[in-house]
């Protein structure tokens, strides 16, 4: 695929941090707004998939490795799994942290939450666990689909 043209490339520089900013906003939100983990990952993915249409698959390899990607999967994965197996002392997805006090053990009031980002308990890290896998995941499989369409290309031209 080959890279867009130079206004393409310059307003992907504009929007790009935008995107990725926003996908994050959604993650962190997440307990508190619609959205959360999958929503944020999957938008901020698609920032991925803007650097590859614009900058062409090769170029953008420079910018995101895939191997990188799958290690950032990996962890995310681990990172639910291990804090879902936390509360495993009183039931599998406890949440342990909620109304603790301290770091998002805040005790949430009753009635609508007036935008207390620490009353979430375990639920937040949840969030930003499965928004790292699914930013990941995503990136990969636009990568390997990309390297595909570049592979295939090649394979025309013989």
């Amino acid at each position: 695929m080959s890279p867009m043209s130079k206004i393409v490339r310059t307003i992907t520089k504009f929007v790009y941090s935008i995107i990725i900013i926003f996908g994050f906003y959604i993650i962190v939100h997440g307990h508190l707004t619609p959205g959360g983990g999958f929503q944020g990952g999957a938008v901020t993915a698609s920032a991925f998939a803007l650097l590859l249409v614009s900058y062409g698959s090769l170029a953008s390899k420079k910018f995101v490795k895939k191997d990188f990607l799958s290690f950032l999967e990996s962890s995310g994965l681990t990172l639910f799994i291990a804090l879902a197996f936390l509360g495993l002392g009183t039931t599998f997805f406890y949440n342990l942290l909620a109304n603790s006090g301290g770091w998002f053990g805040n005790v949430s009031s009753v009635g609508i939450n007036p935008g207390d980002m620490n009353t979430g308990g375990v639920v937040p890290l949840m969030n930003m666990a499965v928004g790292l896998e699914v930013l990941s995941g995503l990136g990969v499989i636009l990568l390997v689909m990309a390297g595909a369409m570049e592979f295939t290309k090649k394979k025309e031209n013989l």
